[in-house]
């Protein structure tokens, strides 16, 4: 039941921090090899890294990920929700530089790649983590929980003083293509007041209004507005997709994420896995497999996209 690319697909566009281009390649990969960065510009070992929460390392911007070799690749989010949302669990992900290219700010042109690509699926055993007690997490008036469930379900709530925001909330059952239908499409958003202060610090080199939602009070200046009406609730949605399958593996449980960011999610990761009670390896079968995200997503749910 394990599945990875039929061939391999490349991505090319600027890296949002560094504002330098950043070239992708995403091949198949062996049945139980998961899912594996390598830094192409970097020989031997220190070039490669695992996407999993462990190799985190803190960032507020980003899910950054960074090996013993102290190498890094930023911005893996995006493109390890489309993974995530298509079924994918075993790829081989090339980088020249230490960027993931940003694209348009959404998942939804790795999505297609992949989907164009297809999937093939191995006569192999796959596991999925599922949660058997709520874990939760805090940081200020933030938090962010797993909770039992029977499938992988996400829930989120974001409060910006900016009234092109504003207050939004959404639910989701990630199953039967909901990522694809629903998120893959929403871009990484900003506000203007701090487009400045983050290029002061050296970051968001790479950010234009073409690759990121740039609001200010209760404007939307980017070209076009918004795809949704919601779309900054559905981005948080879709960054906490790619950020909870650094598991290693898909959930069964519902995540509660309420003004959470990466950092969060990955403590919580870390708490869950630090409590060996709260959680268990199970065998998918045909019934669990039909309640995780990506199974039977075709050019069709890509059609319902913006």
């Amino acid at each position: 039941m394990q599945a990875t690319l039929k061939s391999s697909v490349t991505f090319e566009g600027v890296g949002l921090h560094a504002g330098q281009t950043a070239k992708m390649v995403v091949r198949p990969a062996l049945a139980g090899s998961g899912i594996t960065f390598r830094r192409m510009d970097i020989l031997g070992e220190a070039g490669r890294l695992p996407a999993r929460w462990d190799m985190v390392e803190v960032s507020p911007l980003n899910t950054r990920l960074r090996n013993t070799h102290g190498t890094t690749i930023s911005t893996i989010e995006h493109v390890m929700a489309a993974l995530a949302g298509c079924g994918i669990h075993n790829a081989f992900i090339e980088l020249n530089g230490p960027e993931v290219p940003i694209m348009d700010g959404s998942a939804a042109m790795f999505v297609r790649g992949f989907v164009d690509a297809g999937v093939v699926h191995f006569d192999a055993p796959m596991r999925a983590i599922e949660i058997l007690d709520t874990v939760t997490v805090e940081e200020g008036d933030a938090f962010a929980t797993l909770s039992p469930a029977t499938s992988l379900q996400i829930a989120f709530d974001i409060a910006f003083p900016d009234a092109a925001i504003g207050t939004q909330r959404k639910t989701l059952n990630m199953a039967n293509g909901a990522f694809v239908r629903e998120l893959c499409d929403s871009r990484t958003f900003c506000r203007a007041s701090d487009v400045d202060t983050m290029r002061a610090n050296g970051l968001a080199l790479g950010g234009t209004m073409e690759n990121a939602v740039v609001v200010d009070g209760d404007q939307v200046l980017s070209p076009g507005g918004l795809r949704h009406a919601d779309e900054a609730v559905r981005h948080k949605m879709l960054d906490a997709l790619g950020d909870l399958y650094t598991a290693g593996a898909p959930i069964l449980g519902r995540y509660t994420g309420h003004k959470a960011g990466h950092a969060l999610t990955n403590k919580l990761l870390r708490a869950l896995f630090a409590q060996p009670k709260a959680w268990r390896w199970v065998n998918v079968d045909h019934t669990i497999a039909a309640r995780l995200p990506g199974v039977g997503v075709s050019h069709a749910d890509l059609d319902a996209v913006a």
